[in-house]
């Protein structure tokens, strides 16, 4: 049960994550094209009339334009207030997960650039250097100054960079095909400075089985092969994002479960 005195922070928490979401739609766009983030400001891509302040408020100004740009009637995609929205709704279910502790605000940063690659990477194919480089750092820093040791971080990160691009060497050197980008592999850097090598592992796990299922219901459906790239850091991202907020559980329910085997 929710107190009366935690609605004001958990009210006040969904509205900084909807802000959030919609500076996330802005770099879901500019980062793969390599505009910068702050110049230009926000303008309809078809008749380049700046977007005023007040139809910027997350949610509530697509709303308020029923989808459509206030200058040319543009068709404004309904993703905009989506994502603005999930961002709102995963910064409150982390709220409730965490409550108003040391480990939220890492908690909050780590789901916000899980949404980033997520979307970035389904988008235009790429997770940017200016998200894994920085990211990565980042992680090292709280694990410096957080819970986790270091070592696991620094450990897992080195780790992330080996095993991918072991992966994608042997993927290459079988198939003549290149099965993974650099922007991956520097992403599971990011991944395991944030989740340890143990994290990584299990998730790495998580999102090869999320790309082999969406890769099957892609062939039964008609619409792949066998060698259909997919977006991995698509999966890898939500994969992520399951294993530091659930990862421990999921850890003790597999070994509860091979134990048991063994006993029996």
């Amino acid at each position: 049960m929710i107190l009366a005195m935690e609605w004001p922070f958990l009210i006040s928490l969904g509205a900084f994550g909807a802000i959030l979401g919609s500076f996330l739609n802005a770099c879901v766009f500019r980062l793969p094209r390599g505009i910068s983030m702050i110049i230009p400001p926000s303008a309809c891509p078809r008749c380049r009339s700046r977007i005023r302040w007040y139809d910027n408020v997350p949610v509530a100004g697509w709303l308020a334009l029923r989808g459509r740009c206030r200058s040319c009637r543009e068709r404004i995609s309904p993703r905009y207030p989506v994502v603005e929205a999930l961002t709102a709704l995963v910064f409150v279910l982390l709220a409730l997960r965490y409550g108003p502790s040391l480990v939220l605000a890492p908690a909050l940063l780590f789901a916000w650039l899980m949404l980033l690659v997520t979307l970035v990477d389904f988008d235009a194919r790429i997770i940017p250097d200016a998200v894994t480089i920085p990211g990565t750092v980042l992680g090292l820093l709280i694990a410096w100054l957080g819970p986790m040791p270091l070592r696991d971080a620094v450990i897992g990160a080195a780790a992330g960079l080996f095993l991918l691009w072991a992966i994608a060497w042997v993927y290459e050197r079988v198939t003549g095909i290149e099965g993974m980008g650099g922007g991956d592999i520097k992403f599971a850097a990011l991944l395991g400075a944030f989740l340890g090598w143990q994290g990584l592992l299990l998730t790495l796990f998580l999102a090869s089985l999320g790309g082999a299922l969406a890769g099957g219901l892609l062939m039964l459906r008609g619409k792949g092969s066998g060698k259909t790239a997919l977006p991995f850091g698509s999966f890898l991202a939500p994969a992520g994002l399951v294993v530091y907020v659930f990862g421990s559980e999921i850890l003790a329910w597999y070994v509860a479960i091979a134990f048991r085997g063994r006993l029996h």
